[in-house]
C-alpha cells in the first residue's frame, strides 16, 4: 500500500528519517525542560538581583533629584526623594558657564575613535603573538605584560613633553593616539585568539597562499569580533569616563571633554551641587543609551568569551 504524503517521513539532514511525531515530541520535551528550569529557578535568586538592580539605580537617581532641585536639596532633612521641575533652569546655568553640548560631542568623538583604534591595534597584535612564530615573541610579549604595573601616572611628563613637542596640546590627537593601544587589551585579544580559532585553520590559509594580513582580515576579524565588540564598549566606556589626560593637555573650553566641562563647574570656595549633578546627568545619559543599544552584543560577547576559553 503507498504512503500517502501526509504519511511520508521527514528525512533529517543526516539522511535519517524522523516523523512528524517524532519531531512534536521532541519539541515538547525541549519545553517541558525549558519549563522545569525556569520552575527550578530560587525566587530568592530573583529577590537578589532586584535589590541589586535597585541599589545600581540609587545613585543614579538620587544624581536626578539633586539636578532637577536647587542646591539645598543635598543637605535638606529630611531628604528630598522626588525630582524637582528646575532641571532645565540648571541646565541653562551649566551651558552659560561651560559649552556642555560640545564637551559631549568631544567625549563621543574621543572615546569612539580610541575604542575603534585599540579594537584593531590590539586584535591586530593579539594575533601576532598568539599564532605568528617570530624570535623574540615571548620576551616581547612579557615586557608588554609588564607595562601594566606602572602606574599610568608616571607617563604624565613623558607624554605631556611629546605632545608639546608634536604641537598636539589641546587638540584631538593628544586625547586619541596615546590610548591608540594598551597593554591590557594586546593581552585581551591575545586571550580570545588563542582559544577561538585553532591552528590548522591558520596553517590550511597559509597553504592556500594567503598573507598574513588576509588571515587577519578574513579569518581572525570574523571569529573573534564579538569577543573585540565586548572589548570596544569598554573602552569606550574607559575613555569616557577619563578625566586626569584630557585635563593637563586641554586649554580652551571648545574642546572640554565633559569631564574636565564638569570640573569647570567648581567654583574657588563653594560648589553648586544642583549643576554639578545636572552635568552629571548629562555626561552619563550617553553611556546608559549606548549598553541600552549594545547590550545583547555585550552578553553574547561574554558568553562567547566564556563557552570558547
Amino acid at each position: 500500500m503507498p504512503v500517502t504524503s501526509k504519511e511520508q517521513p521527514r528525512t533529517a539532514g543526516v539522511g535519517r528519517p524522523v516523523s512528524r511525531a517524532a519531531a512534536r515530541s521532541r519539541r515538547r520535551s525541549l519545553d517541558s525542560s525549558r519549563r522545569r528550569r525556569r520552575e527550578g529557578t530560587p525566587w530568592f535568586s530573583y529577590v537578589v538581583l532586584t535589590i541589586s538592580v535597585l541599589l545600581a539605580l540609587i545613585p543614579l537617581y538620587w544624581m536626578f533629584v539633586v539636578g532637577s532641585n536647587d542646591t539645598s536639596a543635598v543637605s535638606r532633612f529630611p531628604p528630598v526623594f522626588l525630582p524637582g521641575g528646575n532641571f532645565l533652569h540648571n541646565l541653562g546655568v551649566v551651558d552659560s558657564i561651560v559649552p556642555f553640548g560640545r564637551s559631549l560631542i568631544n567625549s563621543a568623538i574621543v572615546s569612539g575613535a580610541v575604542a575603534l583604534l585599540q579594537m584593531f591595534f590590539c586584535s591586530l597584535a593579539g594575533f601576532a603573538f598568539a599564532k605568528l612564530r617570530f624570535r623574540g615573541r615571548r620576551l616581547l610579549f612579557l615586557l608588554v605584560i609588564a607595562t601594566m604595573a606602572l602606574p599610568s601616572q608616571l607617563g604624565l611628563v613623558p607624554m605631556y613633553l611629546i605632545m608639546s613637542k608634536l604641537s598636539w596640546i589641546d587638540t584631538y590627537w593628544a586625547l586619541v593616539v596615546p590610548g591608540a593601544v594598551s597593554a591590557f587589551g594586546v593581552f585581551w585579544m591575545r586571550q580570545v585568539v588563542i582559544g577561538t580559532i585553532p591552528d590548522e585553520l591558520i596553517d590550511a590559509a597559509k597553504s592556500d597562499g594567503c598573507s598574513t594580513f588576509r588571515i587577519y582580515r578574513s579569518i581572525v576579524v570574523p571569529n573573534i569580533r564579538g569577543s573585540a565588540a565586548v572589548f570596544g564598549l569598554f573602552v569606550a566606556m574607559t575613555t569616557w569616563n577619563d578625566f586626569l589626560w584630557p585635563l593637563v593637555v586641554l586649554n580652551t573650553p571648545d574642546m572640554f571633554t565633559s569631564q574636565v566641562a564638569i570640573q569647570q563647574l567648581r567654583t574657588q570656595y563653594t560648589i553648586d551641587y544642583s549643576t554639578v549633578m545636572t552635568a552629571s546627568v548629562l555626561a552619563t545619559l550617553p553611556l546608559l543609551l549606548l549598553f541600552v543599544a549594545a547590550g545583547k552584543q555585550l552578553v553574547a560577547g561574554i558568553m562567547e568569551g566564556a563557552v570558547k576559553g
